[in-house]
């Protein structure tokens, strides 16, 4: 429900309050039986900018962790984001976050790829700070060194992890 303009928002809540008492509700009371007896009779409604941003927000989230296997078995994001600038209606410059699958064109696909390897840089960053920071100032004179060059992980996890206990066929069995 829209405030009425001659208030203040927090005039206008606190009369919703006071109208919740006026009417015989249980009192005290805590803000979520308030706020649920607001909604039910129509008193207070969220924002639609603010049901929008949860849904938005929401659906970003489940994009984000959908995982699906490639061709080659691969287990890889479904959907990959990226940010744009653009000019909006008025010709102000707006940010945007464009969301697509994997069959999104080269340069679309590149830059969601270099704006998530920025997210990891800037991890390490504060990585390192936090590192170097700890080596200068902890009590007990530790110096603690991380290696900030991740191709040997790299190559790590993608070795075959299945279990193969087949030999060789040029070895030998020996049967005792």
């Amino acid at each position: 429900m829209p405030r009425p303009s001659q208030s203040t928002k927090s005039e206008w809540l606190q009369d919703i309050v006071n109208d919740y008492i006026a009417s015989g509700n249980l009192w005290p009371a805590d803000r979520r039986t308030i706020g649920a007896w607001a909604i039910r009779h129509d008193r207070w409604s969220p924002p639609q900018r603010s049901m929008i941003d949860q849904c938005a927000k929401e659906l970003a989230e489940a994009m984000r962790l959908k995982m699906e296997r490639d061709p080659q078995g691969r287990t890889v994001r479904a959907k990959h984001c990226a940010k744009i600038s653009e000019m909006d209606a008025r010709g102000k410059l707006v940010q945007k976050t464009l969301w697509f699958d994997r069959s999104a064109a080269p340069d679309l696909m590149h830059r969601s790829l270099q704006q998530r390897r920025g997210g990891i840089l800037g991890d390490c960053k504060q990585l390192k700070t936090d590192q170097d920071s700890y080596n200068d100032n902890n009590p007990f004179g530790a110096t603690i060194q991380m290696s900030f060059n991740f191709e040997p992980d790299l190559s790590d996890l993608e070795q075959d992890t299945e279990y193969n206990p087949q030999r060789p066929p040029d070895e030998e069995q020996d049967d005792f």
